[in-house]
């Protein structure tokens, strides 16, 4: 099937026929770089400064003595960012609904997705940190795979398994595509060096092995759908692989969303010519401007729900009690009903109902359904800060 190879900076072009077409697809060299990377001043400046912002970010969630409730918010955040990479419109608030039963008010299979991959990480990350589960290998991408195609669109694309025949990026048929990924055969032996690439015990700082391996990942493209949320859950898995973020409580995609153009054309510049220093640039900035407005959001957040205690404590005389409780079940959960509210506060649906009434009242809470029975309520404030950057494309 193969005809002629020609050369690249970072690969070869492989000259095949797929449904009686002539199509160039591209074969990556395997990592690391050959030539090596150039560490220049502004690349060596770049990468001390996301990693001393990823630092602060860390340490200052390390020490939250509620890091779990950011974690639950943070991961869904990543979840819908990298989701609506991939074009889908479901937002935050959607996501925290749809976990409710309740509706979300977007088409059913955006939501889903978004729920899936949040799913996925969440197994991944469980079996990364049991000392019985698997580590950081092709085996687990495929098991988180496996999750986040289990439903929606995409369930039909082979769920949990490399891929058997070509695909390809853009354009309707591997022809007039904008990009080809390696022939399947070609494709298997490229992730399996990929991952013996993951392990390496190599002179390169853990963000820029992160930032290698993203790349190469959606170069070989090795599933049928999923490659691109498939392939920045990795730069998280990696991330707290080499111990560089304790928890999952991050967001990367943020960046990337906010700068689709500019990512593509790196991807296919690395691919053309062997571009891996603008691209790390690229992506250093992004780990940096990520962590410091992570680290916004989360003193912020903080100081909201700082404030909204004092304000409730103030306010709402004997029922204060209830009212905290109900309140600290919001900021676990910022989209909730009665039942879940009582479930985290431990009070009586009659408590819970009242309590979230004065919330209502002081404006701390929203009711989202207008309706008597089944009514769904945010953490209004706390929601919208949450929701900065995930606003539907």
């Amino acid at each position: 099937m193969a005809a002629t190879r020609l050369r690249t900076p970072t690969g070869e072009y492989v000259i095949t026929t797929v449904a009686g077409e002539e199509v160039r697809a591209f074969v990556p060299a395997p990592l690391p770089p050959d030539p090596p990377l150039s560490m220049d001043g502004p690349l060596v400046t770049a990468l001390d400064e996301a990693s001393r912002a990823l630092g602060r970010f860390d340490g200052a969630v390390r020490y939250l003595p509620n890091k779990g409730l950011l974690i639950y918010s943070y991961v869904r955040k990543e979840a819908v960012l990298s989701s609506q990479i991939e074009g889908t419109q479901s937002s935050l608030s959607d996501l925290m609904r749809h976990e409710l039963d309740a509706s979300p008010g977007v088409p059913l299979d955006d939501v889903t997705e978004v729920s899936t991959y949040v799913a996925a990480l969440e197994h991944a990350v469980a079996e990364m940190t049991n000392p019985s589960g698997l580590p950081l290998c092709n085996r687990l991408l495929r098991r988180a795979h496996g999750i986040l195609l289990s439903s929606g669109r995409g369930a039909d694309k082979h769920p949990g398994e490399f891929r058997s025949t070509q695909n390809w990026i853009g354009g309707s048929r591997p022809g007039n595509a904008a990009f080809v990924p390696p022939p399947a055969q070609e494709a298997h032996q490229a992730i399996s060096d990929l991952e013996k690439f993951l392990h390496a015990d190599d002179r390169f700082p853990p963000l820029m092995h992160a930032g290698l391996a993203h790349v190469q990942f959606e170069t070989i493209h090795p599933f049928l759908d999923g490659n691109g949320r498939i392939g920045r859950m990795l730069i998280m898995l990696l991330l707290l692989d080499r111990d560089v973020l304790s928890t999952q409580a991050f967001y990367p995609s943020l960046y990337l969303k906010q700068n689709r153009s500019d990512y593509y054309d790196l991807l296919n510049r690395v691919r053309l010519y062997g571009d891996w220093n603008e691209w790390l640039l690229f992506f250093l900035e992004g780990i940096r401007s990520t962590a410091d407005a992570a680290l916004s959001t989360t003193q912020r957040l903080e100081e909201m729900a700082a404030h909204d205690r004092k304000v409730i404590s103030d306010r709402t005389g004997r029922a204060a009690g209830s009212a905290l409780r109900v309140h600290e079940s919001l900021m676990q959960r910022p989209v909730l009903n009665v039942e879940t509210s009582a479930k985290f506060s431990g009070l009586s649906w009659p408590a819970v109902n009242n309590a979230l009434t004065r919330l209502c009242e002081l404006g701390i809470a929203s009711e989202a359904t207008g309706q008597r029975r089944n009514r769904v309520f945010a953490y209004t404030g706390y929601l919208h800060v949450l929701e900065e950057g995930t606003e539907p494309l």
